[in-house]
């Protein structure tokens, strides 16, 4: 495969995010939404498939030489490179389902297990995190145009205090082992969100801590790890503080910490 145009696939990663949340927010808007369950039991809506098609149809028109995986369209097998697109184009559906707008759309590029280029964007929340080609991460608000950028801010993580962190956890699948993990920590202040949005969080120093004892997939996360990773943050397994790595035959993650640097993890 040729090497990789990232100035292109960042343009395209936003523009299509941005297609795809108008597409989403329709949807969103109408009175009833139609709710199925897929074989797993997680729930799929007309909007994810929507913008998943819309996603990977811009994807494999402009980048074809690149391997493409989204949370709609994936076989479980030994992936045959080290570089390759994972999309997520609803994370946060049963957030989408309640009407609660912490749902968002994810491409990412990995490479070497790594994510390295991703877009996040949270439509009804109207922000927009974007990795830079030459690295570091912006937020764009505003009218998020597809075709023209808008006004965009730098952002990094924050300095914690281990003495009174700020910790975000999931608003969906938080539980006991969660809350008893974060118990180990000084907490000044612990607030919950949907989807790919903690990661995001994160990043902007909103807060200083996601831990996630719970199941996901590398496309739930990919995207916001490179967001955060370009914001000079981190995110390790739980179990062995070893970067997250991608590329899995499953595409299963294992339990993760994702934290900006400063935050003392407490020893397993």
């Amino acid at each position: 495969m040729n090497s990789v145009d990232r100035k292109a696939l960042v343009s395209a990663m936003r523009r299509l995010s941005i297609q795809a949340g108008a597409v989403i927010m329709e949807i969103y808007r109408r009175d009833t939404l139609d709710v199925r369950k897929k074989a797993d039991a997680s729930p799929v809506t007309e909007a994810d498939e929507a913008a998943d098609r819309l996603i990977s149809a811009g994807l494999r028109a402009e980048f074809p030489d690149i391997l493409l995986v989204t949370e709609e369209q994936f076989e479980t097998h030994e992936l045959n490179t080290d570089t390759f697109l994972i999309v997520d184009p609803l994370d946060g559906t049963k957030e989408f389902v309640k009407r609660r707008g912490d749902f968002t759309v994810n491409i990412a590029l990995v490479e070497n297990g790594v994510p390295t280029l991703g877009v996040v964007y949270a439509p009804a929340r109207k922000r927009l995190f974007l990795t830079e080609c030459d690295g570091g991460v912006t937020e764009e608000t505003g009218d998020l145009n597809p075709d023209i950028q808008g006004t965009t801010r730098p952002i990094a993580v924050a300095h914690p205090d281990m003495s009174g962190l700020k910790v975000v956890a999931s608003k969906s699948h938080r539980d006991q082992a969660t809350d008893d993990y974060i118990d180990r920590y000084n907490v000044a202040e612990s607030v919950s969100a949907g989807s790919s949005l903690k990661f995001c969080l994160v990043a902007t120093g909103e807060a200083d801590f996601y831990p996630r004892l719970g199941p996901t997939m590398e496309w739930d996360t990919a995207a916001g790890h490179a967001v955060l990773t370009a914001a000079g943050g981190h995110v390790v397994e739980k179990a062995t503080h070893q970067t997250l790595k991608y590329g899995k035959a499953s595409f299963r993650n294992p339990f993760f910490l994702a934290f900006a640097p400063g935050v003392d993890l407490v020893a397993e």
